[in-house]
């Protein structure tokens, strides 16, 4: 029997690697980066209150066809973000006060009942996740990257609902992700030292650490009942 040495995979050629069969886009994968890039687009102000979205524009932009866009706009549509008008198309929404306060006070009513859950069975490992957010929010500062301190801070406050255990309410939370990312945008122009925003969520975490469901109402109250009414005055009267 003649010994034979190692074979090469087909289809490879000498000092190449074969390609990794990678999975192919869905049609929902396409339709939600496409809703990702809108908006990120409408919270750095690309598309202004009231503005159209055009599809043909965005499609050719993005170099894809027009029924992504369209259904991307659907979704952003539920998220809040934009409102269709029939035959003319989808429009950037308008927030005003009333909006604003209503989802503010959406808000304190997840994210205290969330962190009363949380309060007294904080793990080691969920201490150091939220403590390491926090330290975060201060590289951002420092590092002047406003757009991912916006980002990281809502990543913070889901965290909470995420370690509540309550996957209903982590629902309702992911349904006013953009409406609260878009306050989060709003509160960012309303501080100067970036800084500041960094340490308004210590005495969350501190509450937390003090197992008292009533220590962490009253931070999570203070915490986004300031920056409802800086966001709320910043609109005028609803």
């Amino acid at each position: 029997m003649t010994a034979t040495g190692p074979t090469r995979p087909p289809h490879s050629a000498p000092g190449t690697q074969a390609t990794p069969q990678l999975a192919a886009l869905t049609q929902d994968d396409l339709v939600n980066r496409i809703a990702q890039v809108l908006t990120e687009a409408i919270m750095k102000g690309g598309f202004a209150p009231g503005a159209r979205l055009t599809e043909a524009t965005i499609a050719r932009d993005l170099g894809v066809s027009r029924a992504p866009v369209r259904e991307a706009a659907r979704l952003l549509e539920n998220r809040g973000l934009v409102v269709a008008v029939p035959r003319r198309g989808f429009f950037v929404r308008s927030f005003d006060a009333a909006d604003l306060d209503q989802i503010y006070d959406l808000r304190m009513c997840l994210e205290r009942h969330a962190g009363g859950l949380l309060a007294g069975r904080l793990t080691s490992e969920m201490d150091a996740a939220l403590s390491a957010q926090v330290q975060l929010l201060h590289r951002l500062a420092e590092a002047g990257d406003g757009d991912r301190q916006i980002e990281e801070d809502l990543k913070f406050h889901r965290m909470i609902c995420v370690f509540a255990g309550n996957r209903r309410l982590l629902k309702v939370f992911d349904e006013l992700t953009a409406e609260t990312r878009y306050g989060i945008a709003m509160i960012g122009r309303l501080y100067d030292d970036p800084h500041e925003i960094a340490r308004t969520h210590e005495p969350l975490l501190d509450a937390l650490r003090s197992g008292d469901a009533t220590s962490f109402a009253e931070a999570s109250d203070y915490h986004i009942g300031t920056a409802r009414q800086r966001v709320v005055a910043m609109f005028g009267p609803g």
